[in-house]
């Protein structure tokens, strides 16, 4: 994308190409494949870890300074060449969208490079690897995940307060999380494989199933203008299953006028989910270094941390960057019609409850 209209996604047209995901039908036989695995299959963590080498190291500070002129939001994956990374990024990119779902990026110098310098270097990356969106209705393009002395109250986003958060996604095709600085005590991330947290529910519990697959009412926490809209948390076409998956905003939501309360199934169903993925078997514990990058597909991986204890220097409390990207992938005309479908869908549901918000408040 190299014009300025499309280098970067508003927060709607992001969630929209996220959501639009094509849907056949219910799979009846475990899904499998790359993306289904579990702990044990990854202990090596340098099977999943790329440390950066001293030569990438310099060709990005050769392109930090090429590209200093340029503003960050203007800046362009042409702007900020890395041919020695090159073939990694290519690597990692079939890695999110058709591998495990998961990786991490070592060694960004942020002891030596400026706030700034460490900004451009992970939003260029970004561009390398799709197309950048932001993550709230404010338009704000790289998130700062810390605490911000907000109280955990549930209209908050979780981000933004030092609570544990439960296994979700989010509202883009990957998620990138550099750590600048670590908490004092906790603040572990936490990943699964949503395609066996399915796997393992349809052997448990195939009664459950269905749900997975039928419109769901999701909390906004008021981002986007909605309180709430209906998504659908699977789709499953072509072997891939695709998964939208936020088991607090599911069951927060509820509290709004219109929503009815959760069905005894559903309940059972978020509360099995959630059970799966924190399991010792399936979940997958990662340590954040401060220069870490953890990249996590949406579609395939569900992702979680622990509550932390911070310091009492502002200084030195947890903090780190994070980056949502769309990734466009070849697709069949098959495909395609089933996209445009699922998007027209998703569009109407938010529509309608927009409409009616507006209604409400008239």
């Amino acid at each position: 994308m190299s014009s300025f209209a499309n280098a970067v996604r508003s927060v709607h047209v992001q969630t929209i190409h996220y959501l639009g995901r094509p849907h056949v039908a219910i799979p009846r036989r475990p899904v499998g494949g790359a993306a289904a695995w579990v702990a044990a299959d990854h202990r090596d963590e340098a099977r999943w870890t790329h440390a950066l080498a001293a030569e990438e190291i310099a060709e990005a500070e050769r392109a930090l300074r090429t590209s200093a002129a340029i503003e960050l939001r203007r800046l362009r994956a042409e702007d900020f060449p890395l041919p020695r990374l090159a073939p990694h990024v290519a690597a990692w990119r079939r890695e999110l969208t058709s591998g495990r779902g998961f990786l991490r990026i070592r060694g960004v110098p942020t002891d030596r490079w400026s706030p700034d310098e460490v900004e451009r270097f992970y939003w260029a990356l970004g561009k390398h690897l799709g197309i950048p969106g932001a993550q709230n209705a404010d338009g704000h393009l790289l998130g700062h995940v810390r605490d911000e002395r907000l109280d955990a109250d549930g209209r908050v986003r979780q981000y933004k307060t030092r609570e544990a958060i439960n296994y979700h996604c989010d509202a883009a095709d990957v998620v990138g999380l550099l750590c600048l600085r670590p908490a004092k005590e906790g603040g572990r991330s936490r990943i699964a494989s949503s395609v066996t947290v399915f796997d393992r529910l349809l052997g448990e519990r195939p009664d459950l199933i269905p749900a997975l697959f039928e419109p769901t009412h999701v909390d906004t926490r008021g981002d986007g203008g909605v309180d709430s809209f209906c998504v659908r948390p699977c789709a499953f076409h072509a072997g891939r299953l695709r998964t939208f998956y936020h088991g607090e905003y599911f069951r927060t939501v509820t509290r709004y006028p219109g929503i009815p309360p959760l069905s005894e199934a559903k309940a059972a169903l978020l509360d099995r989910y959630d059970a799966l993925a924190a399991s010792d078997e399936l979940h997958l514990e990662m340590e954040l270094a401060p220069g870490d990058i953890q990249l996590i597909s949406n579609h395939t991986i569900v992702h979680s941390r622990t509550g932390y204890v911070d310091h009492e220097d502002l200084a030195a409390r947890r903090h780190l960057l994070r980056l949502w990207l769309s990734i466009e992938e070849p697709a069949s005309w098959t495909e395609r019609a089933l996209r445009a479908r699922a998007v027209t869908e998703v569009t109407a549901r938010f529509v309608s409850r927009k409409l009616a918000a507006r209604r409400s408040t008239a």
